[in-house]
């Protein structure tokens, strides 16, 4: 365990600010090394109420509501929710008087002894994540799987710190960490350490949070910032945006490509060859498993496996094991997750493809007509780039929400396109349109906030009117 930053924790004032998963698991792990916690969100107590019941109260400090700035006044360290915008005006007051503001990711990381696996990229994080985990816990390594997927990254830091406090000589709860990583909590790291780091695409994204799409790009490659030639970095070499951080790095290139050959100059990782996915470390090549193993439909699938086996591959995971498990798994809740075949149509939830470069992978997963429902709230991408595969692949489109009128007006000369005032108009609009062989593709290319408490809500209303169909 890290003890001098326990050390440094104990009796100070501390300050954490949003209250979602993330802030309640910093506030417990601070709570738990001594620290005199402050609670703070702009939500009124009502709001928070189920957040505070799982704190304990007698020992904290609550600040909610109109005025919860105040919390920042006395704190001497101030961790952020990812949700929190980390430039917000009380924030950057704060820094100027010398208080240190961090996210509940550096926070956590402070604590954590085993080998850290960080995985960012705008789309199939969470994907790739699970598969990775599935492929470790086959070959009976102990794994927490979180971040921004799950469960926070704090949860592994309070194991951590229990197992440690047991006494000396106590094993480490896990032997590797994989950690899901938003830009949003990358944009408050110090010492945040991994020692394996992938990026695995980037496009336009969070527009509405960041200054430009380079904004955004440089934020995602803050993931490599403390990484050293003891560490590995993958790159997908497909992304132009991706590749392009390879400059500069100081950790041990690794890559993984569908286009590309391995060869002469060429770095290590996964390539394809004849229809074969190809691991070579240490200029040693071996061939994982064809293709056509990979259950899950699209290129951007195969990418995310290609990621998976690497890293699986660094952790000594045999290839038997991989090839057994990437052509078994069959994808994670709600990223085209197929839900049911009714009467001949396939309804598809893919309510995590909250951006337009994760719809566009969608549409083109699917070589049946589709009916697409989509819309929801923007968050600062050009709906436009829709245009080409709507117009290629879909039949009709249904839009919801708030951003309806504004994708409307990006398909252009697309005229069949309808607006539902619900989840359930546009489904029950969506089954008027249906024949035998169509997909009805939920994959909005917008955040849920303004119909939906989050996309996971969205994803379940989705199912749970196509697991009512007669």
């Amino acid at each position: 365990m890290k003890r001098v930053r326990t050390e440094k924790l104990k009796g100070k004032k501390v300050a954490v600010v949003g209250l979602a998963r993330s802030g309640v698991a910093a506030a417990r792990l601070l709570q738990a090394v001594g620290a005199r916690v402050t609670a703070a969100d702009a939500k009124e107590e009502a709001g928070v109420a189920d957040a505070l019941s799982r704190l304990d109260t007698h020992s904290l400090v609550v600040r909610v509501g109109a005025g919860y700035e105040v919390a920042l006044h006395e704190a001497e360290l101030v961790v952020i929710s990812p949700g929190v915008p980390s430039r917000l005006g009380m924030l950057s007051a704060a820094r100027q008087r010398g208080v240190p503001v961090i996210g509940e990711l550096e926070l956590a990381s402070w604590f954590l002894n085993a080998p850290l696996i960080a995985v960012t990229g705008t789309n199939g994080k969470s994907s790739t994540m699970t598969l990775l985990g599935m492929m470790l816990q086959a070959c009976a390594r102990t794994v927490f799987l979180g971040g921004n997927l799950g469960a926070p990254l704090c949860e592994a830091a309070l194991m951590t710190y229990h197992g440690q406090e047991a006494g000396p000589g106590s094993p480490d709860p896990y032997e590797y960490i994989i950690a899901e990583v938003s830009s949003f909590q990358l944009e408050t790291i110090e010492r945040f350490h991994p020692w394996v780091a992938a990026v695995l695409n980037i496009s336009p994204d969070h527009l509405d949070r960041y200054d430009s799409v380079a904004d955004y790009v440089a934020t995602k490659a803050r993931i490599f910032t403390n990484q050293s030639a003891e560490d590995y970095a993958l790159l997908n070499l497909d992304d132009e945006r991706v590749a392009g951080m390879r400059q500069g790095l100081r950790a041990r290139v690794l890559g993984f490509s569908q286009s590309a050959l391995g060869g002469r100059g060429w770095p290590e990782g996964v390539y394809q060859e004849e229809g074969r996915l190809i691991v070579n470390l240490g200029g040693k090549a071996e061939v994982i498993c064809r293709i056509e193993d990979i259950k899950l439909p699209g290129a951007h699938n195969r990418a995310n496996a290609m990621a998976a086996l690497a890293i699986g591959s660094l952790c000594g995971c045999p290839t038997d094991v991989q090839r057994r498990i990437v052509s078994s798994f069959s994808g994670i809740e709600h990223a085209l997750e197929i839900v049911r075949e009714w009467r001949g149509v396939r309804f598809v939830n893919d309510s995590k493809g909250t951006n337009v470069d994760a719809t566009i992978k969608a549409l083109e997963s699917f070589d049946r007509p589709i009916i697409l429902i989509a819309g929801g709230q923007a968050k600062g991408g050009d709906f436009a780039e829709l245009k080409d595969p709507v117009s290629r692949r879909v039949k009709q489109v249904i839009l919801i929400g708030e951003a309806a009128q504004q994708i409307k007006a990006a398909l252009g000369a697309f005229h069949r396109i309808s607006q539902a005032s619900s989840l359930r108009e546009a489904m029950d609009a969506a089954i008027q349109q249906t024949v035998p062989g169509d997909v009805v593709l939920l994959s909005p290319a917008c955040a849920s906030f303004d119909m939906f408490q989050d996309y996971q809500d969205r994803g379940r209303q989705f199912k749970a009117l196509v697991n009512a169909l007669p």
